[in-house]
């Protein structure tokens, strides 16, 4: 993989308007993810999370401030292939197999499927799904589906991921274990993360910093350093220093 690019929003501000109301979605919100970096925006519902995911994917409009990507507007950043993402619904195309859902980005980018295919099955056991190549998604469980999408983020060998609440839709141990893995795929890839969630455990297990959100007007209150060392073991969650930090961003999540 090519050198990972760090994210950097400046002074982000988004207002909704609709039905004679007015939301303030995000106020001057600035963050920087430096290059390799695993960041997590964790926030109450509503705080402007998502929208900070898809301006930065240039999916949503900001009114005021600027998202760079690698130094490259988002749109510029998604089109060279330097964006992968995955959302809580893996949005897997159901008549494709977990190869060629795997490989649908490639196809949008306009490159050669057919000299991807090592790429494609390394994914595959990257992701823990050796076997499983020819598998329909109706065969398989919801951690499965999620593991492809992940797969399919990575396959444009993207210098920057984003994750939009990934596994929100999971039990809490494969949920867990599902944190496990993604430690260890983004440490073999090395892309720069920022990973949108509302699990307290999880950011901490998985960030090198926390940014925690509050809402009316969606904005950053402080970002929370993680300093655990890596890699992290599931013996972690049990650990004082774990639940030190996981009581200091609670705290902060609900303005202590």
């Amino acid at each position: 993989m090519t050198a990972p690019a760090g994210i950097a929003l400046s002074g982000l501000s988004k207002t909704f308007t609709g039905r004679g109301k007015r939301i303030e979605a995000l106020r001057d919100v600035t963050l920087t993810c430096p290059p390799g970096s695993f960041t997590a925006l964790i926030g109450p519902s509503g705080c402007g999370k998502s929208t900070i995911l898809r301006a930065s994917l240039g999916l949503e409009p900001v009114d005021t401030g600027r998202v760079e990507i690698a130094g490259r507007p988002p749109a510029q950043a998604t089109a060279a292939g330097l964006t992968g993402v995955a959302f809580q619904d893996a949005g897997l195309l159901p008549w494709r197999s977990v190869s060629r859902n795997i490989a649908l980005p490639l196809e949008v980018l306009g490159r050669d499927v057919g000299s991807a295919t090592g790429r494609i099955r390394d994914l595959i056991t990257l992701v823990g799904l050796s076997g499983y190549e020819d598998a329909l998604p109706g065969e398989l469980s919801g951690g499965m589906r999620q593991r492809v999408a992940i797969a399919r983020a990575l396959v444009s060998e993207p210098r920057v991921l984003f994750l939009d609440e990934p596994f929100g839709a999971l039990d809490q141990i494969l949920r867990r274990q599902m944190n496990i893995e993604l430690q260890r795929i983004w440490a073999e890839t090395g892309a720069t993360t920022l990973l949108v969630t509302h699990g307290i455990d999880e950011a901490v297990f998985l960030a090198d910093r926390v940014a925690v959100m509050q809402a009316n007007p969606g904005r950053i209150v402080e970002v929370i350093e993680i300093d655990l060392p890596r890699p992290r073991e599931p013996s972690l969650f049990s650990a004082p220093h774990f639940h030190e930090l996981c009581d200091r961003i609670a705290g902060v999540l609900h303005g202590g």
